[in-house]
């Protein structure tokens, strides 16, 4: 324990790290002069007390005790101030005090101050080095100074034993078998490779040499709760020791989401085998490990006696060294074994100063000491069980641990009244707390009923602007009233088909007006559409459709060869519409409700499977209800589809535009991957409402600086954001630009299972500045509890999973009830019969002022080498690099097995050494194990077609070529031109001439970029779709030279045309004779 202590006060000498510091105020006719002697005596008795330690040129340090030292004392007379002007001065003598610290090498580490106030009032400091004494060693110096200076001044002598000298405890332990301990303490930590997460600290870099700033925040136990708690104890024969371990090892776990938790105690260290070591006065106490692991089902009594055995097994080795034990754990090392530790005070100083003495009263004790830990309890029981938390101010906000305090005693108090009940179930949060939790921030009343289905909202529109253009593709554009008569016709002849209320009716069909079409009409006629995206794997539409059962498929003609086949009345929307439009173009007449279902969208499953998501009319009609105060949408709106039909997000744009009366403009599949091309369309159709993913407008960024040069303009009024976390740092340069009024940018936290949006954050540019992603508060009519894993809430600044309740969730899904059951539970919150909450799979955590932030998806959580590791927390600490625009890190297995982390990175610089510079950047702010172990570096991420992060498309480092294909290098200075491109894309050193570009990592946008080179390369005219359909060198370098023949034959026709213009008719007639001759002969 003392090297520990010698290394960390050398190691930061101007911290105070274990300075101790008490002080008091003694009433009544001091005897100055016998106090003093009275101390003296007591150094003089007790050799450790003139201990002063060496450690130049020496392989271990060496304590050596001064035969005789005298005891620094001083004096000051304060009674010519004011008890204002006295405290004042009081706490700038104990700052002085502390901040002078102590020289190791000079004996005593121990000096006095004694300070008048009054006539029979003085203020009493001591203050020691740690090194010397422990707070055991406390009440006996004081029993004895008490002792020496009343018997004094009656006149008598005190006659005390000679005390044991620290020395035999130090041969003591000497002589105790350390494998014994070693085999012990390897077997107790087995397994725990990670130290415990505190929950609430605010440094993710673990430093085991940090020195803080260290403040305290006291709590105190009623006396009818601590009598409660002492009775419960004796009750079951347990100690309070083991009730203030078994509530700080249930807090530590509520707080990492840890059912396994270790932290330190200290124990005091006086072993009962030898005698006399109750009144021996030095550094006894050690702090050793405690492992608790929190049972799923366990009742509370039972896991405290459970508790309890182990302190009594782990009391014979208490002996043992931390350094040694950290050396036997299986933490790696470097890393703390614990951040938090626990004191309890059998002896209180309080209680020994405040004893009855004869001409003397001490009131008013304080305490002052350090460790190098971040998180300390301390707690001593007496009438009233009391304590304090001492914390790093560097790691932890006063807000957060002020609150840790009263979950701690709330704890206790619940251990002692509910140990009937299941560990699980005792309660953290007093009831102000949870009310705010699941009631202030959390009403979710607000109604908005609607007796209407989305087309029937829509057939109102209708009727409100039936001229104005509803839908808009390339050159082709349908006013409300045109698409409402097409989607009539083809509802009617789906009537005739059998479509009713809770009829699936698929439909496959490109980007188009048919698409809107298709989706209106199925509405119209009852039934629920589900869209297949034609671009979907062969297999996916496959799975999709087999398990979805339809008995009507829309498609268009083109896609009728590579459609699975399907047991399904299939109608071509282009071939089959002469006979669709012979049907009524009257609004057709149905039994549907709100509660009907209204679409299926199949989203990606955890097992790799799709499932498909119920939601019915009335989730999505007061979607837009509730969200209408904010936004505001009406007729002037121009919205995009940019997005897939079977994305979610495309459900807000599509109604978003139909129900209040704009324009819907659908875009393109190749201009919504070329960002350039997006732009211009944004700015030719006076887009108003755009909807992006992240990714995907981080790119729009990017071409958005580059229009200033041609002078496009946007018209933007909002911009929302969905489909995957946003970095609001990455908004940075477009807040510089246009401010974060106009624009105004949303942030809007959503999935599938709960109607496309849960949550809504308006954007400022002070959400930039900061680290995290806060997807503010939830929509009116929903509520969102953040829960631990036993569907308790979780306090404000935890972390926990997101649940979400109310109108917008979906019914389950389809064909999937054990899934359904598992992912949509009864709300445990509502005495609502039937209220269902869904399991969202993401992480988050309540901020003081009620918004949420979003922390990642569960999925993301990734262990490496016994860490447990929030890629987010890697990826947001890149994307603070100054020339990082964005960044993502994921773990990849490596070929022995194991798991690293891989970053991929998009930079404003190039250079050479960026990679190894943010290495050193991110060794400066993460622990080791969080540092990846490559780095990638990309002109741009990959992304779906819904927009978001493609994360399976992330290229492995340093790939070569694919897989199973012989390397055929380039042969003409045409495929060395390509190959130089695309390998400088792709950052490979070599490829193939038959090597397929999305084999070795390439994906969409990358094309675009090996598009662009091309172009200017070769200065021809290329679709960026083409490398799509020819992804190798050999038939990019055939379309190549193909394109440069046409276009020089097209440059000598021009040539030849421009020499007719200039001739005469009587020229052009004479040169056709003359060519009809040569043709004859």
């Amino acid at each position: 324990m003392q090297q520990g202590m010698l290394f960390h006060t050398l190691y930061a000498p101007e911290s105070g790290v274990y300075f101790e510091q008490f002080s008091c105020t003694l009433g009544g006719k001091l005897n100055v002069a016998l106090f003093e002697q009275a101390w003296q005596k007591v150094v003089e008795r007790h050799p450790v007390l003139r201990s002063l330690f060496v450690w130049e040129n020496r392989k271990k340090p060496l304590q050596v005790v001064r035969h005789q030292v005298n005891l620094p004392w001083i004096q000051h007379d304060w009674r010519s101030l004011s008890a204002s002007e006295q405290q004042t001065q009081l706490e700038e003598f104990l700052i002085s005090d502390r901040t002078q610290g102590f020289q190791l090498d000079q004996a005593p580490l121990i000096r006095c101050a004694l300070i008048r106030l009054s006539e029979e009032t003085y203020q009493f400091i001591g203050s020691f080095h740690h090194l010397l004494l422990d707070g055991w060693s406390l009440p006996i110096l004081f029993q004895e100074v008490f002792g020496f200076y009343e018997a004094w001044n009656r006149g008598d002598n005190l006659s005390l034993a000679t005390p044991r000298p620290f020395q035999d405890y130090i041969g003591w332990l000497q002589r105790q078998d350390l494998s014994v301990a070693e085999a012990f303490w390897r077997r107790t930590l087995q397994g725990f490779t990670a130290p415990t997460p505190l929950g609430v600290d605010r440094m993710i870099k673990f430093d085991t040499h940090h020195q803080g700033s260290f403040h305290e925040q006291p709590f105190q136990l009623s006396a009818t709760a601590t009598a409660a708690l002492q009775k419960f104890a004796q009750q079951h024969r347990l100690t309070v020791s083991t009730l203030i371990q078994g509530a700080w090892a249930l807090l530590l776990s509520r707080y990492s989401g840890e059912s396994d938790v270790v932290f330190g105690a200290t124990v005091s260290g006086r072993p009962p085998t030898l005698p006399g070591a109750e009144s021996m006065v030095g550094l006894f106490i050690n702090t050793l490990p405690v492992r608790v692991q929190i049972p799923e089902d366990g009742q509370t009594l039972p896991w405290l006696q459970q508790l309890q055995s182990q302190q009594v097994e782990q009391d014979q080795y208490s002996y043992s060294f931390l350094v040694d034990i950290q050396g036997w754990s299986e933490i790696p090392r470097g890393m703390p074994l614990f951040e938090s530790i626990v004191v309890f005070e059998n002896y209180p100083v309080a209680a020994a100063l405040q004893e009855p003495l004869d001409s003397l009263q001490v009131d008013n004790v304080r305490a002052y000491e350090t460790t190098n830990y971040p998180l300390t309890l301390v707690a001593a029981s007496h009438q009233e069980l009391y304590g304090r938390i001492v914390y790093d101010r560097d790691r932890f906000e006063a807000d957060a641990i002020a609150p840790m305090a009263n979950h701690f005693q709330n704890l206790l108090i619940a251990i002692s009244t509910q140990s009937e009940q299941p560990v699980k179930q005792l309660p953290l949060l007093g009831d102000a707390e949870k009310q705010q939790l699941l009631r202030a921030w959390n009403s979710g009343k607000a109604e908005y009923p609607s007796e209407e289905c989305l087309h029937q909202w829509f057939e109102q529109q209708v009727e409100q602007t039936p001229n104005a253009i509803a839908v808009v593709f390339d050159n082709q554009s349908l006013t409300y009233t045109q698409l409402n008569t097409r989607a009539n016709q083809l509802a009617h002849h789906l009537q005739s088909l059998g479509v009713a209320p809770e009829t699936l009716v698929g439909i496959c069909v490109e980007r188009s007006l048919d698409m809107i079409v298709g989706l209106l009409g199925i509405l119209k006629a009852g039934g629920a559409y589900l869209p297949l995206d034609p671009d979907y794997p062969a297999d996916r539409l496959e799975f999709i459709l087999q398990d979805a059962q339809i008995s009507v498929l829309l498609t268009q003609s083109q896609w009728l060869d590579s459609l699975p086949e399907v047991p399904a009345q299939t109608i071509c929307l282009d071939t089959d519409w002469e006979a669709i439009s012979a049907f009524s173009q009257e609004n057709p007449v149905n039994q549907t409700t709100p509660k009907n279902l209204a679409y299926v969208i199949y989203t990606s499953g955890s097992t790799g499977k799709p499932k498909g998501v119920l939601v019915n009319h009335a989730n999505v009609t007061r979607l837009f209800t509730a969200t209408q105060n904010w936004f505001n949408f009406n007729e002037s709106d121009v919205w995009t589809l940019f997005h897939s039909y079977a994305f979610d997000f495309s459900v807000w744009e599509l109604w978003g535009a139909l129900l209040y009366g704009g324009r819907l403009v659908i875009v393109p599949f190749w201009i919504s991957r070329d960002p350039q091309a997006f732009y211009q369309l944004l700015s030719q159709e006076k887009v108003t409402v755009l909807n992006q993913t992240p990714p995907a407008f981080r790119q729009l960024i990017w071409v958005e600086e580059q229009a200033e040069v041609t002078g496009e303009k946007l018209c933007l009024r909002w911009v929302i954001f969905g489909g995957e976390s946003l970095d609001p740092s990455s908004l940075m340069p477009w807040f510089e630009r246009y401010g974060d009024r106009t624009p105004q940018l949303v942030n809007m936290y959503g999935i599938t299972e709960t109607t496309v949006h849960v949550t809504f954050r308006p954007l400022t540019i002070e959400d930039a500045y900061s680290r995290g992603s806060v997807i503010g508060l939830p929509i009116p009519d929903l509520q969102l509890y953040i829960l631990d894993d036993f569907l308790q809430p979780v306090p404000i600044g935890v972390r926990g999973q997101m649940f979400v309740g109310g109108a917008g969730v979906a019914r389950g899904y389809l064909n999937r009830p054990e899934l359904t059951a598992d992912r949509f539970i009864q709300n445990p919150f509502s005495e609502q019969l039937g209220d269902k909450l869904y399991k969202t799979g993401d992480l988050a955590r309540y901020r003081s002022d009620g918004n949420i932030e979003y922390l990642g998806r569960i999925d993301y959580q990734v262990k490496i080498r016994g860490f447990r590791i929030e890629l987010g927390e890697i990826e947001a600490a890149l994307s603070q690099h100054p020339v990082v625009k964005e960044a993502v890190v994921i773990d990849r297995e490596g070929k022995t097995g194991d798991k690293r982390l891989v970053a991929y990175i998009v930079s404003e610089s190039q250079s050479d050494t960026l990679m190894g510079e943010l290495r050193c950047y991110l060794e400066e702010q993460l622990p080791d194990y969080m540092v990846p172990s490559a780095f990638v570096l990309l002109d741009v991420l990959p992304l779906t077609s819904n927009g978001k992060l493609d994360r399976r498309a992330l290229p492995t480092p340093d790939m070569g070529n694919s897989q199973g294909v012989s390397f055929v290098p380039p042969q003409t200075p045409t495929e060395e031109a390509i190959a130089n491109i695309i390998t400088s894309v792709l950052e490979i050193e070599k490829i193939g001439i038959h090597d397929d570009f999305f084999e070795l990592g390439g994906h969409s946008l990358l094309a675009t970029q090996v598009i662009s080179r091309l172009r200017q390369t070769f200065s021809i005219e290329l679709p960026v779709q083409v490398i799509f359909t020819t992804p190798t060198i050999a038939e990019l370098a055939e379309l190549v030279i193909a394109k440069q023949l046409e276009q020089a034959d097209n440059e000598a026709l021009e040539l030849i045309l421009a020499e007719v213009n200039q001739l005469s008719d009587r020229e052009v007639n004479l040169q056709l004779s003359d060519s009809t001759n040569q043709s004859s002969s």
